[in-house]
């Protein structure tokens, strides 16, 4: 008996699958049948779905930066960069 070779799906698919099985509509058997897949498989998926759920509604407020920025360092560097661009531009001259 040979071995099915793996099968790495998509997270897409697996999304897909996930919903389907969330919704409830079909048995597990049928969506087994439908996708291909065990299902052990697309309870694991519905799982890691609902768990990873609570994630989306998280506050926005998390993904700020963790310190503040310097503006004046940054605005001095953009000056020093510039003045440089300038000196070498000049003492390259003009580009054909």
């Amino acid at each position: 008996m040979r071995k099915r070779p793996r099968r790495n799906h998509s997270p897409a698919f697996e999304a897909t699958v996930a919903l389907a099985a969330v919704k409830g509509e079909k048995t597990l058997a049928e969506l087994a049948q439908l996708f291909g897949v065990h299902a052990n498989q697309i309870t694991q998926w519905r799982r890691q779905l609902l768990e990873g759920a609570n994630g989306v509604f998280e506050s926005e407020d998390s993904s700020a930066p963790a310190e503040p920025v310097d503006l004046e360092a940054l605005h001095a560097k953009i000056g020093g960069l510039t003045l440089v661009n300038d000196f070498l531009s000049g003492a390259l001259g003009p580009r054909s």
